[in-house]
């Protein structure tokens, strides 16, 4: 595996993009941090990463690149799991030094599959649910919001799908409903759909609530997912803005490409990130 000093020192062309970046530039303050100098947001990873997987070798991917928080799948622990069977995937994840903080994404159907959806939730101890709703039912779901109190965070899905393709579909469908129904937002995606991440990142802060990690060869349909410093979407401005806006969520890795053997584009994204984090924080040396 790559040390995190070698991996920079190899990027050192694209991470001194993070020197000159305007956004980094304006988030370097104090205020954009927690109490110790660290970032609000965590690093995590979305669950559809490991869809190829089951949770023992997905648990061993996070510890080998050292990351900490899940958004749990079901093909990871079932709609049906018992309060046992959830107290020992709990459990699985803790002695991985894993938190899982969130479930989804759920497609929800029909009134009964929002039912089960927050009832799921609830069960498995998170406060927030990634969900795919039809639009006709989100009055239902801002009614179940206000029951369970759990976040809601709809993920948009770029042109592949027409049903919420972009963070301002998200926006303009729940703005006036319950504060606690948000965004999961897709970067990539919204970029394949031809809008601007980082701008949408600031104009729809109050909303977002988690975020999928990732970047695309281009920003159109054919766009593919790609390692995170190799594609459109500038990373280190991105990074700057998550502070300028002070994003205290996740920021979960959903890498989708060589989903049967991701080991390396986990690492070498994971690597980059961290690595743009780091150089860009103040009186760091920049690389």
């Amino acid at each position: 595996m790559t040390t995190r000093r070698s991996f920079l020192k190899r990027t050192g062309g694209s991470l001194a993009l993070a020197s000159v970046s305007p956004a980094l530039s304006l988030a370097n303050s104090p205020e954009s941090r927690g109490p110790s100098g660290d970032d609000l947001f965590k690093l995590g990873m979305a669950g559809f990463t490991f869809v190829n997987f089951k949770l023992d070798p997905a648990l061993e991917m996070m510890k080998k690149t050292d990351v900490h928080y899940l958004c749990i799948k079901d093909f990871h622990l079932p709609y049906a799991s018992t309060a046992d069977e959830i107290a020992a995937f709990h459990e699985k994840l803790k002695q991985s030094g894993v938190t899982g903080y969130a479930v989804g994404p759920i497609y929800m159907k029909t009134k009964q599959e929002i039912d089960n959806g927050f009832d799921y939730a609830k069960r498995v101890g998170v406060n927030l649910m990634v969900g795919i709703p039809n639009p006709e039912d989100l009055p239902y779901i801002d009614k179940k919001v206000k029951e369970y109190n759990i976040r809601y965070a709809i993920h948009n899905h770029g042109p592949d799908i027409p049903l919420f393709p972009s963070a301002t579909s998200v926006y303009t469908a729940v703005k006036d409903l319950d504060p606690r129904i948000g965004l999961c937002f897709d970067m990539g995606h919204d970029k394949r759909f031809g809008d601007d991440p980082i701008a949408d990142l600031e104009k729809y802060a109050k909303r977002i609530f988690d975020i999928h990690l990732k970047n695309v060869t281009a920003a159109s349909k054919e766009g593919k997912t790609c390692e995170l410093g190799r594609g459109v979407i500038d990373i280190p401005a991105f990074v700057g803005m998550l502070r300028k806006i002070k994003y205290d969520g996740c920021c979960s890795l959903e890498y989708e490409k060589d989903m049967k053997d991701p080991l390396a584009g986990i690492a070498e994204s994971v690597g980059y990130f961290k690595g743009v984090c780091d150089t860009s924080k103040p009186g760091k040396r920049k690389v």
